[in-house]
C-alpha cells in the first residue's frame, strides 16, 4: 500500500510556497482559457515560476487543459501545449479528445490525466482513455464510496478523487449573470467573479446559498456545502486510491493551506500507525471546522448517499 498523492489547486505562486510547507505533493494550475474552475489564474510565465519552485521541492505540477473547447479555441491548443512541454510540467489534465489529437500532432511527451467532470463514472471510460494515452482518471464527484472502490479495482490507470472543497453543480456557456443584470437594465461586463466571492443563488425553502460566478467559460454554480471526508479516509486508503484532491476554488489562501496541513497529518498518521489516524480524526475535523466559513457547512458529498441527477 502506498501513500496517496495529496493534490491541491493553488491560488498564486506565493500560495504554492505555503502549500509546499503545508505538505502538498502536487499542484494543478493553469488559466481559464484552457482549464475549468481553477482556484487561481496562472499565466505561462507564472506556470514556469511555479514549476521551478515545485520541482525544486521534489513535488509535481500539472497544467489544466480540461475546458470545453469550441472551434474558435482549437488553434490556441497546440502553441499552449508546446509551451507547457517546454516548461516541463509533469502532466496535462484534459476532458476533450481535441487534447489527445493535439498531443499527437505536436509530438508532446507530457503525460495526460483524464478529467471529464460528471461523466467519469465507470472503469470502462477510465480504461478507454488509458488506452489512448491517459495515465490517470479523476472521477466524478457524484460517485458513492462503493462505486469508487469498484472502479479502482478494475481500472488500469491511476484513480483520483476529491476529498475536500467546493463541488460544481452546474455550468452553462451562457453568461447568466450578465443576462440577469441586463434584464434589470444594468450593465455588467463578463469577468471572472471568483475573486469577489459575493455572488450567491438563494434557496429560501432549503435555506441554502449556492456560490455562482461567471468567467471566460460561462457560468458556474457550486454546491451549498464543502465536501470534507478527513475522518472517513480509511476506506479510500484500503482501496488504494492514488490521488486525493483538495479544491481551493472560492476559498481564501490561508484556509486552503490549513486544510492541506490537516490532510497531510491524516495521511502520514495512517501510514505510520493506523490507530494513530483513528485516534486523531476528531481533532482533524475540529481544526477544519474552526476555520470553516459560516456560509459553508461541511458534508461528505455523495460518498455515503445516493446520487440524484
Amino acid at each position: 500500500m502506498k501513500k496517496p498523492e495529496l493534490l491541491v489547486t493553488p491560488k498564486s505562486v506565493e500560495h504554492v510556497k505555503a502549500l509546499l510547507a503545508a505538505g502538498a505533493d502536487a499542484f494543478l494550475i493553469g488559466e481559464e482559457k484552457f482549464g475549468l474552475r481553477l482556484a487561481g489564474e496562472f499565466t505561462l510565465e507564472q506556470v514556469k515560476k511555479a514549476t521551478a519552485l515545485i520541482h525544486a521541492a521534489g513535488k509535481k505540477v500539472y497544467v489544466a487543459m480540461n475546458a470545453i473547447f469550441h472551434n474558435d479555441r482549437v488553434p490556441m491548443l497546440a502553441p499552449y501545449m508546446e509551451a507547457v512541454d517546454e516548461i516541463g510540467v509533469d502532466a496535462i489534465y484534459f476532458g476533450d479528445p481535441a487534447i489527445v489529437m493535439t498531443k499527437r500532432e505536436t509530438g508532446s511527451k507530457t503525460p495526460l490525466h483524464w478529467d471529464a467532470e460528471t461523466i467519469a463514472t465507470n472503469w470502462f471510460q477510465a480504461n478507454y482513455w488509458g488506452k489512448r494515452g491517459a495515465t490517470r482518471a479523476y472521477l466524478a464527484r457524484e460517485l458513492g464510496i462503493e462505486e469508487i472502490i469498484e472502479i479502482k479495482e478494475n481500472a488500469e490507470v491511476e484513480i483520483e478523487v476529491q476529498v475536500h472543497g467546493m463541488t460544481c453543480m452546474f455550468q452553462s456557456k451562457r453568461p447568466l449573470l450578465g443576462n440577469y443584470f441586463l434584464y434589470q437594465g444594468k450593465a455588467m461586463e463578463v469577468e471572472n467573479r471568483k475573486g469577489a466571492r459575493n455572488m450567491f443563488l438563494h434557496d429560501k425553502e432549503r435555506n441554502n446559498k449556492y456560490p455562482i460566478y461567471e468567467d471566460y467559460n460561462g457560468t458556474h454554480i457550486y454546491s451549498p456545502a464543502d465536501m470534507c471526508i478527513i475522518d472517513e479516509l480509511d476506506e479510500l486508503f484500503e482501496a488504494g486510491i492514488d490521488v486525493f484532491r483538495i479544491e481551493g476554488v472560492l476559498h481564501e489562501e490561508d484556509y486552503v493551506t490549513t486544510v492541506v496541513a490537516q490532510y497531510r497529518k491524516a495521511v502520514d498518521a495512517y501510514f505510520e500507525d493506523e490507530d494513530a489516524y483513528f485516534d486523531m480524526k476528531e481533532e482533524l475535523v475540529e481544526a477544519i471546522e474552526a476555520i470553516q466559513p459560516a456560509l459553508r457547512p461541511l458534508d461528505t458529498g455523495f460518498f455515503f448517499k445516493e446520487t440524484v441527477y
